[in-house]
């Protein structure tokens, strides 16, 4: 068990609205309870525990609204264990709290994954989970990707009332593909009880999303993948992002889902502001190359990638500080941008910016120390250490 209380000293703060260059923060109670801009200044409690941050830049812990599985562990398993695999993997790539995703598959799986969820209680020290991202099964085929095709179907709010039922009321985004809500119905029901809708695996066109956007929809999933691209009759789904204000993003910056060059054009049309660095990654993800699954279908998984037996992406197996990182490489992106894509902005999204996604007094103590690279040296969860470098 942890010290109650936690100081970290000699870091560069990347706080809300500013940055402190020599500073130290004070932690209680898994909270943060103070900035120190003189740590001469400061009367330190006798019980604390004091971290020398060594110079390095001290940011809020990375935010995964979109991620399957991890270390051999996958949502849809419906167990206890396979949650606390994950939760205990992620604090290395610095996730300190994520949105447990399903995968389109029949409506019993599906309610057995969420009522695990339902009943699962995070363990200190380990990545939070915060909640439910609900990928399909209200998608379209012919832009399924891993989707499992034989599972999809229409929009339904009996099923989806259901499942957030059985959640808890844990179901914070659901990917689906808005042209199957034709009069907006479905859409408006779901932001109405405050669910994050997101467009993916559609095939819509630009007026479509138009219109999904005057329904509610504010996201795109893993934008570029699973969508109707830029064409220069209609600029489509990828278009839609660019040009409509109300859409953020996300992004698998793993290099293979998204070409750096495109990644770069997002970039410099959507900002920082508008975009949250995902990793969508699979049960594979910190194992050896091999063989895995992925919504019951066989995954082969190489030194860079997961794929389908045609080849078709089966998520990734991106880690959220390597996806940081690549993100850091494109022209005009600094570490503020890359708090922003992180961490701000998935809070932000799912609605827990007032608890997670920057440092501030009150807030919970979700804390990274990283160097310029962004390479970890802690990782702190709710006010414990999580991580710490070798």
């Amino acid at each position: 068990m942890q010290n109650a209380s936690l100081y970290i000293k000699n870091a560069k703060l990347f706080l809300e609205d500013k940055v402190i260059p020599n500073g130290g923060i004070y932690i209680e109670n898994r909270k943060i309870k103070a900035f120190v801009e003189d740590d001469d200044s400061f009367q330190l409690p006798d019980d604390v525990q004091v971290i020398d941050g060594a110079n390095s830049n001290l940011i809020p812990g990375f935010i995964d609204g979109h991620i399957h599985g991890a270390n051999g562990a996958d949502t849809m398993d419906a167990t206890e264990e396979a949650l606390d695999t994950m939760t205990a993997a992620l604090p290395s790539e610095g996730t300190t709290s994520f949105l447990a995703t399903t995968i389109t598959q029949s409506p019993e799986n599906i309610a057995a994954a969420l009522e695990n969820i339902a009943g699962y209680r995070s363990k200190p020290g380990q990545t939070e989970l915060i909640g439910i991202h609900l990928e399909g099964p209200f998608v379209e085929k012919s832009k399924a990707g891993a989707q499992p095709k034989k599972y999809i179907m229409e929009p339904d709010l009996g099923h989806f009332r259901k499942w957030q039922e059985l959640s808890g009321g844990k179901i914070k985004t659901i990917t689906m593909a808005p042209e199957h809500d034709r009069d907006g119905s479905f859409i408006k029901d779901l932001v109405g009880a405050g669910v994050n809708v997101s467009a993916g695996h559609t095939a819509t066109d630009f007026a479509g999303m138009k219109r999904a956007v005057g329904y509610g929809v504010q996201q795109v999933t893993h934008l570029c993948n699973a969508m109707s691209g830029i064409h220069h009759r209609d600029i489509g789904v990828v278009g839609a992002a660019f040009q409509l204000e109300e859409l953020r993003g996300e992004v698998i910056a793993d290099g293979i889902h998204i070409a750096p060059e495109m990644l770069q054009l997002i970039f410099n049309n959507m900002g920082s502001e508008r975009l949250i660095l995902i990793t969508d990654s699979m049960r594979a993800k910190g194992l050896p190359a091999g063989d895995y699954e992925l919504g019951g279908q066989p995954v082969i998984v190489t030194e860079d990638r997961a794929v389908l037996e045609d080849g078709t992406l089966a998520g990734s197996i991106l880690k959220m500080n390597e996806g940081a990182q690549q993100l850091l490489k494109l022209d005009g992106v600094s570490i503020e941008n890359i708090i922003e894509m992180a961490s701000v902005n998935p809070a932000k999204q799912i609605g827990v910016y007032d608890r997670k996604g920057s440092i501030e007094v009150g807030k919970d103590a979700d804390i990274l120390l990283v160097d310029d690279q962004l390479n970890i040296k802690y990782t702190i969860c709710r006010g414990e250490i999580a991580y710490e470098a070798e």
